[in-house]
This record gives structure tokens, sequence and C-alpha cells, in this order.
């Protein structure tokens, strides 16, 4: 049988640049398990057959552009490299772009690959200490490859068959030499086509073959638990401050879980025996202490019907008076630092949610600085509020809410400063991002520049909020900006298919593929199984709340359940249909992200209905066999290489099943989800 000899070291062209004297000093540890390969550019040309590239996407610790040699492969050409941008041309195909910084003298290298058709084609089958072997799925009359270890590519070769199914990939001895946690990550086009790229984890320069070698640390391993702090547990009673306000309703008031509550439930073993590794908590800034914003109720309340209205308090925290100061309700910074302190004892992470779009009108920094938010009225006159779209990077939230003008220099620079105060003075492991879609990318850059020049080497991950097609939500997700964002696309298409008569499998599976196309086929974009922006599913899938219906009125207008007429065939399909969103998040590629409430089937409508107080007892008989399926999933989850390494393969695909296997180094997890019977396997 024939070989063919691929390499994959490249000749180059050369755009040189004068350095200039600086103190950057960045200094970045290859075998650091914090350093995840570079995100590679995706190039689709133009008319012209150029593309300009925000080089601070992917270099985030180069800080002077001038002092940096660029080189690619003869497929592409550097034309110049200006104001931080790089303009490249070039033919289509997979290369590789060289950034030397002159500086500290480390070099970079980023794949180019160009947007072209997606095609699953390559898959883990084995491995010794020198040797892995990459199946290849199809015969391609014309297949490349280009590796990268870290961000550093093979300076060897691969052998690959070209009849036959197998391609071989050297370990380099460098690579056999790291220490701790590397990758490697395989890119490949075959047929002009896109086929889906390969990640394989190191420890120690061996191929991982355990999921006990896993850590917290391992972005891809991770379980997020999403909660409300003020919602989940009252661990300290001093703390507690309703407003007892006649214009805010209780529902909207604070009910006092607090942070000291977490940490009780951390030693109590909650998250533990559930299977979570990272706890997502709700803002902890200071919020205004008295009653803003208003809901009207032109059809009465379920909680109070002498009340025509209801103010609201800052309970859930979006509302920060002081970007840097704690929420007196929630904590204080001792409590703070034992619940960080307590939740790495048990091996979890705990990242942050962050408001960086807004602050409140109150706020003493808008107070000083008047002009630091964007305008409320549009040019032509029309109140700039909620208008998501069509005014996306200025629109207010609401009249006292008002968003920062962050493209301006003097306004990001100061925001991101207050950012990073968190991460300097508490032991967070990252952040979410609140409203990343209405703040500008200049935000980001900055974001990730400070961050990677300040904690080089500390592992901090970080996920956003942005609801759009895949190109917006794509368009943060880089090395220089964030790790990844919620996948709201799979999220609604997933409680549709689910939970709405006369859907089809085939939708679930064409929205994979193109997450896998425009994420990366090992991305770490969070899979959801509702928030506290979303009506409870099994509500929806139960018929408690209509489709067509505003979600939020219903939850103040009556009592939400699973269903609206107690029919005991319709719960038990809306159970049943819940239970496979979480089969979908939990195996799929993706970090699977289940909010307070979903591993038991919490029922309810939308805010603020669906936040009410956590249960952890006097769940009923059905609630319980939930929680403990859920729990069941969650570890088959940690304990499953495939199902956090391995690629996606579709294997049938009907309007009634979709059939789908995960494959890691020759291991396989078939999942079967059944829609007409609204059944799963799992083996």
């Amino acid at each position: 049988m024939k070989k063919i000899i691929l390499s994959i070291v490249a000749m180059a062209s050369l755009v040189a640049c004068t350095p200039k004297n600086t103190e950057h000093k960045t200094v970045v540890d290859r075998n650091a398990d914090t350093q995840n390969p570079i995100m590679p550019i995706v190039y689709n040309g133009g008319d012209d057959f150029t593309q300009t590239f925000y080089l601070t996407d992917y270099l985030p610790q180069i800080t002077c552009f001038d002092s940096v040699v660029f080189t690619t492969e003869p497929s592409y050409q550097v034309l110049k490299v200006e104001d931080g941008q790089l303009t490249l041309t070039g033919d289509y195909t997979l290369s590789i772009l060289t950034a030397k910084d002159l500086t500290t003298g480390i070099t970079y290298d980023i794949p180019i690959i160009p947007e072209s058709n997606y095609q699953v084609g390559l898959v883990t089958k084995s491995f010794t200490d020198s040797t892995i072997t990459i199946g290849v799925l199809n015969d391609y009359e014309h297949l490349q490859f280009r590796v990268l270890w870290q961000d550093t590519r093979a300076k060897d070769y691969m052998e690959y068959e070209q009849y036959g199914t197998e391609a071989i990939l050297p370990i380099e001895q460098a690579w056999r030499e790291s220490k701790g946690r590397t990758f490697i990550r395989v890119y490949a086009l075959g047929d002009g086509k896109n086929l889906n790229d390969l990640l394989i984890p190191l420890e120690n320069g061996k191929v991982v073959s355990d999921a006990a070698q896993l850590t917290r640390h391992d972005d891809h391993a991770q379980v997020l638990y999403s909660l409300m702090i003020d919602r989940f547990h009252n661990g300290n009673t001093a703390n507690d401050w309703k407003m007892n306000s006649p214009e805010v309703l209780d529902i909207v008031d604070y009910q006092g879980g607090d942070i000291a509550g977490i940490t009780q439930k951390i030693k109590d073993g909650f998250f533990t025996q559930l299977g979570i590794n990272t706890i997502w908590i709700s803002p902890i800034t200071q919020n205004p202490w008295d009653a803003w914003g208003m809901n009207k109720f032109p059809n009465g309340n379920k909680y109070d019907n002498t009340k025509t209205y209801t103010k609201f308090s800052g309970y859930h925290g979006y509302w920060p008076i002081y970007a840097t100061e704690v929420e007196k309700r929630f904590t204080t910074e001792e409590e703070l630092h034992e619940m960080l302190s307590v939740a790495h004892e048990h091996g979890l992470n705990v990242i942050l949610d962050y408001v960086a779009n807004h602050m409140h009108i109150n706020s003493p920094t808008l107070q000083e600085h008047p002009d630091w938010h964007t305008d409320s009225i549009l040019p032509d006159g029309r109140r700039n509020f909620e208008l998501w779209d069509e005014a996306r990077l200025t629109t207010w939230f609401d009249v006292h809410i008002p968003t920062l003008d962050l493209e301006r220099p003097e306004v990001c620079s100061p925001m991101t400063d207050s950012a990073l105060v968190w991460l300097e003075k508490f032991a967070f492991d990252g952040f979410r991002h609140d409203a990343c879609k209405h703040i500008p990318l200049n935000y980001w850059r900055e974001l990730g520049a400070k961050m990677k020049q300040r904690y080089p080497n500390r592992h901090i991950w970080m996920i956003g909020e942005t609801y759009g097609d895949t190109k917006l939500i794509g368009s943060y997700v880089k090395s220089g900006m964030l790790n990844s964002q919620f996948d709201f696309n799979i999220y609604h298409t997933a409680i549709d298919v689910l939970g709405k008569p006369n859907q089809s499998l085939k939708r679930m599976n064409e929205t994979i593929m193109e997450s896998l196309h425009a994420y990366g086929a090992h991305h770490t974009m969070g899979n959801i199984s509702g928030n506290h922006d979303k009506c409870r599913f099994i509500s929806l899938a139960g018929g408690a709340v209509s489709w067509n219906e505003n979600d939020k009125a219903a939850g103040w207008e009556r009592e939400i359940g699973v269903t609206a007429d107690g029919d005991a065939a319709r719960e038990e399909a809306a159970y049943k249909a819940a239970m496979l969103l979480e089969v979908i998040n939990l195996t799929i590629p993706g970090v699977p992200c289940i909010y307070q409430g979903d591993e038991y089937a919490e029922a309810g409508a939308n805010d603020p209905d669906n936040r009410h107080m956590m249960k952890f007892a006097g769940l009923n008989k059905r609630q319980q066999q939930f929680r403990n399926e859920v729990q069941s999933l969650i570890q088959l989850r940690r304990n499953s290489l495939p199902l956090i390494y391995g690629e996606y393969i579709p294997v049938e695909v009907t309007d009634n099943l979709l059939v789908f296997d995960r494959i890691y180094m020759g291991d396989t997890v078939r999942v079967t989800i059944d829609l007409a019977n609204l059944a799963y396997t799992i083996k």
C-alpha cells in the first residue's frame, strides 16, 4: 500500500518590523498546564483574496506589534502589519502563521484554516509512547495535516496511507519530556473540506488514558452549576436585610441566600455528590439599597392582588453601584475567601458573574464621570432602550442602568482594571461575563491582554453570554478574548425539538454540526439546561406555559407547575423530554451547565418565577428520581474520556432518531435519542 510523507514544516515569506525599547517581559511556560493552544485563524478571503485580522485576538501576550516577525507558508503572504492588524492574502489551503516576539524571543504558531464545508473525517484510534494513530474515515485524494503542540507546530512528518484508513503522528521528544498538562491539536483539510480537528491531552508527555488523570483545571472536563446567590441557601442570617417596602413584592425582595450558604453546601457535599466541578455564582458587586424599576399588573398578580405594581430590589446582582466592592447582604471579604478556599479543597472551580456593560445610574463612578455612558436618545429622537440588535453596543437595559461607552479608551481601561481586581484580591477561577453581545470587542481585547500579562501562568477560564448567530457568538471566542460562550442556538433548537410537536432530530444534528464548524470540534461552549432569564423547560414541555404567551407575565398571574391540567400522561412526557435535554447537553461536545433546580426539573415561568429558593429537601418522588438520573449522567460524563475529548460522529439521523458516537483513542460511547418514545440509551 502506497504511503505518502506529508510535510508539516513550511517555507516562509517574511515581514519584519523595527524593534522598540519596551518593558514587555511576559514569559510563557509551554509546559504549564494552563497554556492551551492558540485559536486558529479562519480565513475566508474576499473578492480581492485578502483578509485582515486583529493580532490581539490571537497573541494577546504581545503588546508591541512592531517588534514581531511574521512568516507564513507559501500558500499565504503577509501584506502588512499595522496598528495591531495583520493583512493576509493567499490560496485556499491549510497553513501556519508564525509570529516571533523579538522582545522575548518566544515564537508562536497559529494555524490558518480556510472557511469551507465541514465534514467529520478524523478520529483518534490508538497510541503508544512514541506515536498516535489517527483514523481517516473517508478516502481523500488530497489530504493536508497541520499539527500543533501547545502553540508550537510539529517539526516532523506524518505517514498517511493514501488508500488506507490511518495516519501516524510521531510524538516529538519535546512533547514526551513535557510536564503537567499539554495538548496536541491536529487540523486537516480533505478534498477542500474542513475536517474535524482533534484534541489530544498529554500528562507528563504521555497521552491521557484515564479520566482519573483529569483535574478541575481541565476545561473540557468541566460541568458547570449556575446559582443565584440570594436564592440558593441562607448560611448567615446576620446579613439578612429585606427591604420590606410597600413598593416591593416579596418575590423580588432579598430572600437571604449568601456566600456562607454556598460554603455550607460545599462542605455538605452537595456539589461533589451531584458531580459538579465548577460553580458559577451570580454577581456579588454592591447593588443599590433602594427600590428601582417597575412592573405593572393589568390582570392582577398571584402574590398580592391588592398591589397594582411592584418595584424591584437588586437581589440578582446585575445593577452594580460599585464595580469592586462586595454586596454586604451576600458576604464579607473574609467569608468570600473562605468559600473559595473550601471550594478548591473540594476540587471545585468558582467563576464569578461579572457585569461590564452597565452600572446603576446612582453609581459614584457615573456621578463623577457623567459622560461615560452612551446616549439614552438616538439621533433620530427615539429612546435608546432595549434595542438589542439595532443599537447593540449602545442600548440601555432600563432607565436606571445606563450602558457604558466602552469603545472609548478612557472608559474601557479603568473598567477592565475593575474586573481584574476580583482576580487580584480573590482566588476566582474565571468569569461568566454578562451581556457580551452589547460590549465592544476592544474591551475583550484589552481585558485579555492585561490578563495574559499579569497572570501568564494562572488558570483563568472565561465564558460569555451572547444571543445571535454563530458568527456573532464566535467573534468573541479567541485566545485574546473569551474561552467560550453559551451556545444558545443548541439550547433553542433542543427545547423546540424536544418540547414542540412535529419536530425533527435532523434539525438537532444540523445545529450541532453548525456549532462544531463554527467553534471547532473540541470547543468549550456552554450547553445550558436553562438560566435565570429563561422559562423552565419542563413547564413549556408540559404545557403549563404556552410557547406563544408572555412567559414573564404568566409567572406573575398564576401558579406554574408542569402541566396546566394535571394530566398524568402529559406530565410523564414532560419529565422525559426534560431528561433528554440533559442527555444531549451531557453527551455532545461542549461544557454542560445546569441551572439551579434543573437537576430535579423545577417548574416555573420566566423571571422571577424561575428564581424561587432552591430546594434541598422535600422533593416529590418524580423530582427525586429525576435528580438521581441527572446525577448518574453527570458521573458518566465526568468518567468518560470519549464524552470529554472524543469526536462527534453522527451514525443515524432521522426525524425521530439521532444516533451518534463519541470516540477517543478507539474507545466509543454510543448515544441514541429516540424522539418518538422520548427515550435514550448510552452504551
